[in-house]
């Protein structure tokens, strides 16, 4: 019996997560805002870190962040995620952080007024597409991204189709 319980608490990761660790030790990916790919078209991407405070940090640790309604403002010469919800790490009790609050992204000069002022000039959005532990620092990778519309979505969604169905067809005929 209690051979039995042992084994299912050390069951093996699965494949993916084998893969994924195996492609880059020192990178673990925390979460993936899906939505973003399917609305907006994204032009570039900027890996930029992310000032948290203790419980933050923390509760990314378990994969409590959600990127789905945030984006990124310049302010002031800085640029802030705004939206972004990192859930109450519970062990943290009185010393524990505003999920909501706004956050500030470190950006090189140079590369603040390279990504963030070709955005402003042209209407596009900073969109966080992913957050991910680099070296153990948290990092925010940002796309600069215009809005789809629903046509746009449409022609997406039937090239997918397209080429699901000529995958499908080449597979069955081998």
């Amino acid at each position: 019996m209690w051979l039995e319980a042992r084994s299912t608490l050390t069951s093996k990761p699965s494949k993916k997560k084998k893969a994924a660790a195996a492609a880059n030790p020192n990178e673990r990916v925390i979460t993936h805002n899906r939505k973003a790919r399917h609305n907006y078209t994204v032009f570039d991407t900027l890996e930029c870190g992310i000032m948290l405070v203790g419980s933050e940090v923390k509760s990314l640790r378990n994969g409590r962040v959600s990127l789905e309604e945030s984006y990124a403002r310049v302010r002031d010469g800085d640029v802030w995620l705004i939206g972004c919800d990192i859930a109450e790490y519970v062990e943290a009790n009185r010393l524990n952080h505003n999920p909501r609050r706004p956050r500030k992204l470190l950006l090189h000069r140079r590369e603040l007024k390279r990504f963030a002022q070709r955005a402003h000039e042209k209407g596009l959005t900073l969109v966080p597409l992913q957050m991910h532990f680099k070296r153990g620092l948290a990092k925010v990778v940002l796309g600069i991204c215009r809005g789809k519309q629903r046509h746009d979505k449409r022609e997406v969604m039937k090239k997918a189709q397209a080429t699901r169905d000529i995958q499908r067809q080449m597979t069955q005929r081998k």
